[in-house]
Order: structure tokens, then C-alpha cells, then sequence
């Protein structure tokens, strides 16, 4: 009875906390509440771009390999801003990047081109050495990240290539480097100087990876091997480190031109007929929970809001944006809920039925109810 009681308890407690962070947030996680949430383009609207490669500093062509380089650092500076639902693509045929993304939350400023302004800068890559004691934990992977010291070993120009590769002695996916001259040069240096320590990478000050030094390096060439082993996520993230690199060494700038407002396709007014339709339902849904199954429909109910306000939570949390597909899988999320919930309480009552005992026939209700809920979802 006492850990029942104990689980009962946290639960209650989970589902205020949950509660009270969705509407007041929790500013020391950054974690927004549901009121300043960000919307997508579909219904808040948002900006459209059309982005070209500016002159070449050396006068050679810009190659698709490059637009695709300064995608990934568009991508890179978009999701640093807490900026998710985008839509960027590379246009090869007509030498362009195509940009939409939403409006912030709360935002009054419907000049695009200030918006722009700040994005389309060009990133400045930098290898710094750093200070250990200087840094904050990733929330998450718990991984350390270095705070900038403006120590700079090198910067962004001194790396001629970087590609994503596999170590076939470790079957490690690393991110090789080839440095020109002069970043070969200070690299041997710093790299003898700093074994056993980290050399940090930032793009602006930015983090984005912080590699130990082994050994000093003076052929012009190292590795950063990343913090996993062979697989498609560890390939995806070499792949990605390896592009943002390349971008941060782009030898052109980025020229916005054709700035534009998108409007939005749903629109606010229509988000709020959206909500209200979805909290008559659930209380609908509530309701006949209620008169059906009683005290278990009211219990599966408030889980269910529970689940609900997770879902948000960690939106809010993520500063993911919310849109039609969304809200979409919000609603579905309640059905497919009780639908689960109804399969169970019927096997319950089958077992019940048969004589068991009312541990019993909860027990078995949820054991049996598994393969069908697992199936359907």
C-alpha cells in the first residue's frame, strides 16, 4: 500500500511540475512557456530569401560543392538561433540558395532584411586553445563546451579540405583536415605545446567540438575523430562537422537578395479555432471516459493530459517549432492514447470476467493488451 501510495505521489507531483512549467516556463533551463512557444511558417508566417554566392576572392568558379558548404553553415547559424523549422535548399542549376524560415515569437519587426542582415554574415571559423576551467555542460550528452578564449591557433582560411572519413585502425568515423602552409605552421606549434589538452572549434563563438591533442602534428594534416563508433549516426555528424568547417573557410560571401514575407498559410485565427476544438474534444473524450470506466477513465485521462504536457514540454524545451503537422500529432496522440487505454480496460474486464482476482485481471489485462496496442501503434 505505502509504494503505491509513494508512485501515486510522484505522479501528482510530475503532473504539477509539468503544469506549472508549461505556463510560467523555467528561465534557468531556457525553457520557454507554452504561451511564447514558436510557431511555424504554415502559421505565424516567416521570410523568403533567395541567396547567391558573392565574388570569389581568388576569382575562381563557385561549385555546387560550395553552395552546399554554405547551406550547412546557414543551417549551423539558423539552429544556434533556435531556429528549427526551415526550409533551405541548394538551387545548383541556377547557382543560388533558397531560404524560408518562421518569424520569431512575439516579433513586431516585419523588415526581413534586418532579420537577414544578421544571419547571412559570414561566420568566422577559429581553432582557439581554451581555458579548462571555463566551460558549461551540455544538458543532454553532459559533454563539456568551452567557452571562447580568443586565443586563436587558426582560423577558417588556413584549412584547404575537410572530409568526413573512417579510421580503419580505430573503426572510428574522424573528419580529416588538410591545412595550407601557414596553418601548418602553427598548428606543429600549438599542437606540440598543447598535448593532452583540447583544441576548440567555434564557429563566431559558437561551439562546435573540441578534440584532445595526442601527439604534435607537423605534416599539415590531422584528424578529429568523433566521440562514437562507425555507424550512420556517427557518419551523419562527421559529415556535418566536416561541411561547417568547409563553410566557415568559404572563400565568397553570401548576397541576399529577393527578401520577401511568406504569409501564413493557417494563420493565428485559425490556430486558436484549432485549440479550442482540440479542448472541447478532450473534454468530450473526458466525459465519456468518465461515465464508462469511472475512476480508471478519469486515471487514464490524467495520464493522458500528463503525456501531453510532456509532448509540449519538451517543444517548449527544444524550442522546436510547432506546426499543422504538429498539431496534427497532438490530436492523434490523444486518440491513439485512448485507444490504448479502452483495449486495456476491456481485457481487464475479461479477466475479471473469468474469475480472477482484481490484481489479477490488472495484471493480465495489461500483459495481454500489450501485442494489440503495440501493433496498432
Amino acid at each position: 500500500m505505502r509504494s503505491s501510495s509513494v508512485k501515486a505521489a510522484v505522479v501528482l507531483a510530475l503532473m504539477a511540475l509539468t503544469f506549472l512549467v508549461n505556463v510560467f516556463g523555467f528561465g534557468a533551463l531556457d525553457i520557454l512557456p507554452v504561451t511564447e512557444m514558436r510557431f511555424g511558417i504554415d502559421i505565424r508566417g516567416g521570410i523568403s530569401a533567395v541567396i547567391y554566392p558573392g565574388e570569389s576572392l581568388d576569382g575562381s568558379e563557385v561549385t555546387v560543392a560550395d553552395l552546399m558548404a554554405a547551406k550547412a553553415k546557414l543551417d549551423k547559424r539558423l539552429e544556434g538561433k533556435g531556429i528549427y523549422d526551415k526550409n533551405v535548399y541548394v538551387d545548383g542549376a541556377n547557382g543560388r540558395i533558397l531560404l524560408e524560415i518562421p518569424h520569431k515569437p512575439g516579433e513586431t519587426d516585419k523588415d526581413p532584411q534586418r532579420t537577414l542582415d544578421e544571419i547571412g554574415r559570414t561566420a568566422l571559423l577559429t581553432f582557439q586553445e581554451v581555458d579548462e576551467d571555463d566551460y558549461r555542460l551540455d544538458p543532454i550528452t553532459g559533454e563539456r563546451l568551452y567557452n571562447p578564449t580568443g586565443i586563436v591557433v587558426l582560423n577558417g582560411s588556413n584549412v584547404r579540405e575537410a572530409q568526413a572519413q573512417l579510421n580503419m585502425s580505430t573503426n572510428r568515423m574522424v573528419v580529416g583536415l588538410e591545412l595550407d602552409a601557414e596553418g601548418t605552421a602553427r598548428f606543429a606549434e600549438a599542437t606540440a605545446r598543447l598535448i593532452g589538452k583540447p583544441i576548440a572549434i567555434f564557429m563566431d563563438d559558437e561551439f562546435i567540438s573540441a578534440p584532445i591533442v595526442n601527439s604534435a602534428i607537423n605534416e599539415g594534416r590531422a584528424q578529429i575523430e568523433m566521440g562514437r563508433s562507425n555507424s550512420s549516426a556517427a557518419n551523419r555528424e562527421a559529415q556535418n562537422l566536416a561541411s561547417t568547417i568547409r563553410a566557415g573557410s568559404l572563400p565568397f560571401n553570401l548576397e541576399v537578395r529577393q527578401v520577401s514575407s511568406i504569409s501564413p498559410l493557417l494563420g493565428e485565427g485559425a490556430l486558436k479555432v484549432t485549440v479550442m476544438a482540440g479542448l472541447v474534444a478532450f473534454a468530450v473524450i473526458f466525459a465519456f471516459m468518465l461515465i464508462a470506466y469511472r475512476l480508471p477513465g478519469f486515471i487514464a485521462m490524467a495520464t493522458l493530459a500528463l503525456l501531453i504536457g510532456l509532448d509540449l514540454l519538451v517543444m517548449c524545451a527544444l524550442h522546436l517549432s510547432m506546426t499543422l503537422p504538429g498539431i496534427a500529432g497532438v490530436i492523434l496522440t490523444i486518440g491513439m492514447g485512448i485507444d490504448a487505454n479502452i483495449i486495456i480496460f476491456c481485457r481487464i474486464k475479461e479477466e475479471f470476467g473469468e474469475g480472477r482476482s482484481l490484481k489479477a485481471s490488472i495484471d493480465m489485462g495489461f500483459k495481454n493488451a500489450f501485442a494489440s496496442i503495440l501493433d496498432s501503434n
